[in-house]
Formats: structure tokens, sequence, C-alpha cells
């Protein structure tokens, strides 16, 4: 390890002494952002996977003077990982117990999301395909009563523009304002 990387690991010049932060903001700041949580706990994993490869440096060539600075970076480990579950409790991740298996097996996590999308896909295509039928139907029965009954048929489909141009209305006079503007859903 050069002097840049123990310099960005916190290390003061690769003498074996944890540089003491001047100001922690990622875990002083109270914010509700998701992302900003999630990118706070990120910085952390980061921060502790250092801790853990300089402590690695302090055990590996341990001779009684390193005594002390292996107490220091274990008291830092200690405080790191203690920030780091406050920081996740702010987090509401969910992950799937199939994702966790599969990371058991030693199997790539991206498998379980492929499975997923091809499973949705096959029930798109079967509810589409129920869909079709449904219109299909209705499609075949209407032709067959306009036969048989050509007047009701008649009736049904005034009734039937009569009702969705109703729901229309509806539907615009919920989403109109007093003056008889259109309100405006403000896309994120």
């Amino acid at each position: 390890m050069d002097l840049s990387q123990n310099t960005a690991l916190g290390t003061g010049g690769g003498n074996g002494m944890l540089a003491t932060p001047v100001n922690d903001t990622a875990a002083a700041t109270t914010v509700d952002d998701p992302k900003q949580n999630l990118n706070q706990v990120i910085n952390s994993i980061q921060k502790t996977l250092g801790l853990l490869h300089q402590l690695y440096l302090t055990v590996s060539s341990f001779n009684t003077a390193s005594q002390l600075p292996l107490l220091q970076r274990l008291n830092g480990l200690v405080t790191e990982l203690d920030n780091m579950v406050k920081l996740s409790e702010k987090c509401n991740i969910q992950v799937p117990m199939e994702v966790l298996n599969l990371i058991d097996d030693g199997k790539n996590p991206d498998e379980f999301t492929k499975d997923v999308i091809s499973s949705c896909i096959a029930k798109n295509q079967v509810t589409k395909g129920k869909t079709d039928a449904f219109k299909s139907l209705r499609k075949h029965l209407l032709e067959e009563l306009e036969q048989t009954f050509p007047d009701e048929v008649e009736s049904y489909r005034e009734i039937r523009a009569m009702s969705s141009a109703e729901a229309k209305r509806l539907a615009q006079a919920q989403s109109s304002l007093p003056n008889g503007d259109v309100k405006v859903k403000a896309e994120h």
C-alpha cells in the first residue's frame, strides 16, 4: 500500500496511527431522503472495509509497540460498525429470501431478477390472452345478438355510449378547477 492509499484510508503517512476525523457530516446529518440514507450506509460500509484492512495490516505485523494502534483501530472499527447500524435503521430495504438463498448457494442474484421478470412476462401474456379472448367473445356475441335482436342491440349501444360519456365527463370534472381549467399532475 502506498502513501496515497494510506491517506485515503485515514492513516497518517503509514505510521500505523489513525487520523482523527475533523468532521463526520455523514453521521451527523439527519436526512429523510432514502437515496442519501443508502449512500451514507454505502459510505459507512466502505469506511468499515478500509478500517478492516488497516486492522489486518496492524495485526499481521503485530508487536508490543503496535498494541496502542491496534486498540485504536479496534475502537474505530467498533465505532464505525455502530454508526453503520444507526444509519441502516433509516433505510427500508427489503431483500427477498430467495435472493439471500441464491447468494448463500454461491449463485448470482441477478438470476432471481431474470426469473421474476420472465415470470411477469409469462403472466402478462396469459392475462393479455384472456383479455383478447373476452374482447373477441364480446364482439362475437354482439354480432350474433345484432342479427337476432337488432333493436335491443342498438339500444344497448346507445346506453353504453351515454354511460361511457358520463364516466368520461365525471373523470374530467374531478380533475377540473372551479374556473374550468384542468388540473395537471406535476411529474417528478
